[in-house]
């Protein structure tokens, strides 16, 4: 299932599904490690001796963010249980805290006792077994732990306001240090609590071992077994009784985890909470967004509202899957483990750095510096990046091989990932000119990337060598990599020349000039009138062409390679949108012909490939760039309207959507997706600003 809210803080990351159901919680880095793998976590309420599972049939549900924040807003409402919860999520902006409130209201006509019950399913440092989870009475908490992976979970319950006895119990606490369970107050039955903090029921146990399901089986019934501790493949359970609602009465309840490395980290954190009260967490993290997605205001434009919403919301995402250490990650989307027995929670150079440059060009230059550090600690000492890296630094899993069908070495790199990281980087000095943040890095990775670059060429064509495709399905010479190529070295060109290095300078830019004139011999395809997708050039310099349309031919205008006005761009981005459109009632653009990728249907002809979010914005892009007038400019708004009405209501864009029913296929978010929205949506903002300004001075006669 796709993740429909993502939360984080770039150490914590925790995602929900479409049925509300809590899946990943990473810590302590953005990808690395789910400590629960995906797994689902289950939520659920119990009223008057009937149980359902937010994630039952029976639940009308809304799952969105509040504006401008990373911060839900969801409604959950049951006919049947004549309930309806307003829940409202965050993790703290700045500590390890996962916070979660929900407003439980009882529509009935007739007081009704209700109970909250939330589940965990751990697997913390992403293993089954040797986890251990305990209650600790002192804390009224239940934790679980392995190694240096520490969770705490607690709560708040009942209550209209979080105040009362619960509050002077805090106060007092704090001084003596005693954390005993507080006095619980009459509800409006004896023995029914109205206020109180602390776990007010709970269970551990073993899940998935001995035909044991889990310790949520136990919370159906409304009460839990109170096990105070178990190992090996382990779950738990809490529960909170918010006591006796009158008919229209709404109380409150607060749950909240806490992530940390030790027991004293959790509990000092977990003390703060009890002083400060979980409502100022989620406050003030409401406010930190606010701000932070509000700082970087665009230019004039002429979009609507719903594109300049999602613009934010895209924004805030893309935060969410970037970690404090530099790590850009493609997608924690747990789910698609089940279909390669992999995640996407890995930093792609080329992902990363496409998206580093739509954060740059947004204003959030500061936000993707630990990025390119990143990029310079991992790079080779011969100048080259591999596949991808965890969020961790270390090199992550791949398909690539080191040797060639002969049996020769092989380097297993897709070279378009070098290449856009200094491609990338140039565009972020351009734009902040911050000489401090380039000096330590223009010899490691600029130069080293650079003279990579030119030495790794094919002999007989001058091409850059054959590498994997930014598909990461092909080995050849592509387009999108030459053009990358072509970008990496003109931009490390420009670092030599800033530096003073006019030897070097000369030296990228003449290797770029070559492998742009060998495109222009080589990848141009006289019968088609357009460039080819890719070549294979054999050991005696035949070559072979490959004429499949495949929506990365955008390259050639998108790192510089071409002028978008030429003949030879426009020739090719005209087929590309007569070929890769889809034409279904869902519409977009497919990634290439025949796209095997998910594929749902084998009508080529109409629908050659599933829609990808990317392959339609980089179409914007193009009616953008070429654009002369502001007629010819609103050619890219039905591009971004395609991507507003097809992410999923709170915002989140997947890689790919099913080409007839428009749900979400593959991972969700995409990271790439959102940024190549953010991208589209400034570079039309800018545009426009430029075009309206052009037009001003020609009706004022200048």
């Amino acid at each position: 299932m796709p993740r429909d809210l993502p939360l984080a803080n770039g150490s914590l990351l925790v995602n929900f599904d479409p049925a509300y159901t809590l899946r990943d919680i990473y810590w302590p880095h953005i990808g690395e490690q789910n400590q629960t793998l995906g797994h689902v976590n289950h939520s659920g309420v119990w009223v008057d001796g009937a149980f359902s599972w937010f994630s039952a049939d029976g639940w009308e549900r809304d799952l969105r963010y509040e504006p401008d924040t990373l911060v839900t807003d969801v409604t959950l409402h049951n006919a049947a249980l004549q309930l309806q919860i307003d829940c409202t999520d965050a993790v703290d902006f700045d500590r390890d805290i996962f916070i979660r409130k929900m407003r439980v209201t009882n529509q009935a006509d007739h007081p009704r006792e209700v109970r909250l019950f939330f589940h965990h399913d751990w697997y913390l440092l992403e293993t089954a077994g040797a986890n251990t989870v305990y209650y600790r009475p002192d804390l009224c908490a239940i934790i679980a732990y392995k190694g240096s992976t520490y969770m705490l979970v607690d709560g708040l319950y009942g209550g209209a306001d979080v105040g009362g006895p619960a509050e002077s119990w805090v106060k007092e606490s704090s001084k003596t240090g005693q954390w005993d369970r507080p006095p619980i107050t009459d509800g409006g039955e004896a023995g029914t609590p109205q206020a109180g903090w602390g776990v007010h029921y709970w269970a551990t146990g073993q899940k998935e071992f001995n035909g044991k399901e889990g310790t949520w089986r136990d919370a159906e019934d409304g009460e839990l077994g109170g096990n105070p501790i178990t190992q090996g493949q382990v779950d738990s359970c809490i529960g909170f009784h918010l006591g006796t609602l009158a008919p229209g009465e709404t109380r409150l309840c607060y749950h909240w985890l806490i992530a940390g490395s030790s027991y004293e980290t959790v509990r000092n954190v977990y003390i703060t909470v009890r002083e400060r009260g979980p409502e100022s967490f989620i406050a003030r993290t409401r406010n930190y967004w606010k701000l932070w997605v509000c700082a970087k205001p665009l230019t004039e434009t002429d979009l609507t509202p719903p594109l300049l919403d999602l613009y934010k919301r895209s924004l805030l995402i893309i935060r969410t899957q970037t970690d404090d250490d530099g790590a850009i990650v493609a997608a924690t989307d747990g789910d698609v483990y089940t279909f390669a027995a992999d995640t996407y929670a890995y930093m792609w150079p080329r992902d990363g750095a496409l998206v580093a440059n739509a954060l740059c060009h947004a204003g959030y230059g500061d936000a993707t510096a630990a990025f390119f550090h990143f990029c310079d600690e991992v790079i080779t000492h011969d100048g080259y990046l591999l596949h991808k890296y965890t969020p961790s630094g270390t090199l992550g899993s791949s398909w690539h091989p080191w040797m060639d069908p002969k049996g020769r070495l092989e380097l297993p790199i897709q070279e378009d990932e070098t290449a856009l990281v200094v491609y990338a980087l140039w565009q972020h000095y351009t734009l902040f000119h911050d000489v401090e943040f380039i000096r330590p890095l223009y010899r490691s990775l600029i130069k080293s990337a650079a003279d990579f670059m030119v030495g790794f060429r094919e002999a007989h064509t001058k091409l850059p060598a054959p590498s994997w495709d930014l598909w990461e399905e092909r080995h050849g010479i592509h387009a999108f990599t030459v053009a990358a190529v072509y970008g990496g070295l003109m931009a490390a060109s420009n670092f030599a020349t800033a530096f003073g290095e006019n030897e070097h300078a000369t030296r990228y830019q003449a290797a770029a000039e070559e492998i742009k004139a060998a495109t222009r011999q080589y990848m141009w395809h006289e019968g088609e009138q357009r460039f080819l997708r890719m070549i294979r050039v054999d050991d005696n310099g035949d070559v072979e062409p490959d004429a499949t349309m495949d929506s990365s031919v955008a390259a050639i205008f998108r790192f510089g390679m071409f002028p978008v006005e030429s003949d030879e761009v426009a020739q090719t981005m005209r087929a590309y949108e007569a070929r890769l459109s889809v034409r279904s009632n869902v519409g977009g653009v497919a990634r290439y012909e025949n796209d095997y990728y998910h594929q749902v249907s084998q009508d080529v002809k109409n629908v050659p490939g599933n829609p990808w979010f990317i392959c339609a914005l980089w179409l914007a892009q193009y009616k953008i760039a070429r654009a002369q007038t502001l007629e010819e400019l609103r050619e890219a708004v039905p591009w971004l309207e395609w991507a507003q009405s097809h992410a999923l209501p709170s915002g989140v864009m997947a890689e790919q959507v099913d080409p007839y029913s428009g749900a979400p296929l593959s991972v969700s978010p995409l990271t790439w997706s959102h940024a190549e929205y953010v991208a589209t949506v400034r570079w039309y903002a800018g545009r426009y600003t430029h075009l309206l300004s052009e037009r001003a001075q020609r009706v004022a006669g200048v």
